[in-house]
């Protein structure tokens, strides 16, 4: 945990998803210190008529690159939020050759009892994790 939901317009080929997942996964080891293997990635693509990203006034243009990621984690640190943001963007241009007014973050907090990894559990609760 954390969990990742990536919203793209439909188009991107096998490599080139693996390729932002890969990038994505790497910005958060660093940024919220998790486990290698705590990986958990969803992603959505579509029509591009179907996702209306705008900038909020920003005056940046998005194209058809556009990644809207969705976290649920944890608390975190505003600190390490920001670091996110900052290595997301990094790592997404340099792996990816997305361009860093093409990426979207919202950070979603929730807390122990609001996760069960399966077996029918709370293991943050439980004390397995």
């Amino acid at each position: 945990m954390p969990l990742l939901k990536f919203d793209v317009i439909e188009g991107r080929d096998e490599q080139s998803l693996k390729n932002l997942l890969d990038a994505a996964h790497r910005a958060m080891l660093e940024a919220f210190g998790v486990p290698e293997r705590d990986r958990y990635q969803i992603v959505h693509q579509h029509p591009p008529h179907e996702l209306i990203i705008q900038d909020t006034g920003l005056g940046f243009e998005r194209s058809q690159d556009l990644v809207v990621i969705t976290i649920t984690s944890k608390e975190r640190t505003e600190e390490q939020k920001q670091k996110l943001y900052k290595l997301l963007a990094q790592e997404l241009h340099e792996s990816c050759g997305i361009r860093p007014e093409d990426i979207m973050v919202s950070i979603v907090t929730n807390g122990d009892a609001d996760w069960s990894f399966g077996m029918g559990e709370a293991q943050f609760l439980t004390g397995k994790l």
